[in-house]
């Protein structure tokens, strides 16, 4: 059992590694802020919970602590992304030249 424990670990792991590595390629590859906010949180925030969930598996006498940061993760990721969304918003930032609507302007009344 504990050797089907540690290859599961492993490929999450691995899988986890995989989504850091395309978080990192989307935050070169994406043409504006907006969409490099949203490759590097998502692809970011799951690539590092399927990493604790592998350690996890690896090392269970650190599962609690390790609960405890994919919580933490979890609350803190999605809402420092809007932040830094909503402040590029603010200030201007430069769009993509496919953004079509932009809902915030449309709620506020903002023009940047």
């Amino acid at each position: 059992m504990a050797e089907f424990l540690d290859i599961l670990g492993a490929l999450l792991l691995l899988a986890g590694t995989i989504f850091l590595l395309l978080g990192g390629l989307g935050l070169v590859r994406m043409p504006d802020i907006y969409n490099r906010i949203q490759a590097g949180t998502k692809a970011t925030t799951l690539g590092t919970l399927l990493s604790l969930i592998g350690v996890a598996f690896l090392h269970p006498e650190w599962s609690l602590k390790l609960l405890l940061i994919g919580v933490f993760l979890l609350f803190t990721n999605p809402l420092s992304s809007q932040v830094l969304a909503r402040a590029a918003h603010r200030t201007g930032a430069h769009k993509s030249s496919s953004m079509i609507v932009d809902h915030l302007e449309d709620d506020l009344g903002e023009k940047p």
